[in-house]
């Protein structure tokens, strides 16, 4: 039982120091993309955040204005009607790519959290 607490103990640590690894290249990479050095100067969105803006969406130029972004991220909400019937609001659709939702969600949230939010904070109050 020892041995196989051991080799597990050896295995998790390998882990970690390949995940140190990894930060520090994606990191090195990330510093030398123009786009990711853009995002950094959003309040909330650090060097990790900002690598993984960049590799969920790629080339940024590649969308020719905002709502073609929106429609690709799938952050465009779903108009439930029927019949004579429209919804009042409506939510974001939860198909689309997790992780780049999930990377703008801690965005916001860290934007919340250090307080220099002005144009936000309102919005995500209402």
């Amino acid at each position: 039982m020892v041995y196989i607490l051991e080799g597990m103990l050896s295995l998790l640590l390998s882990f970690q120091e390949q995940l140190k690894c990894l930060e520090k290249r994606m990191q090195e990479l990330s510093a030398e993309l123009p786009e990711a050095e853009l995002l950094r100067t959003i309040p909330g969105v650090g060097e990790k955040l900002a690598a993984t803006l960049v590799a969920e969406l790629g080339d940024i130029r590649q969308f020719e204005n905002p709502k073609q972004l929106v429609v690709y991220t799938r952050l465009d909400s779903d108009v439930f009607s029927s019949g004579k019937f429209t919804a009042s609001s409506n939510r974001i659709t939860k198909r689309g790519l997790k992780r780049l939702k999930r990377a703008l969600f801690l965005a916001v949230q860290c934007s919340l959290r250090q307080g220099d939010c002005s144009k936000l904070k309102p919005y995500y109050d209402k």
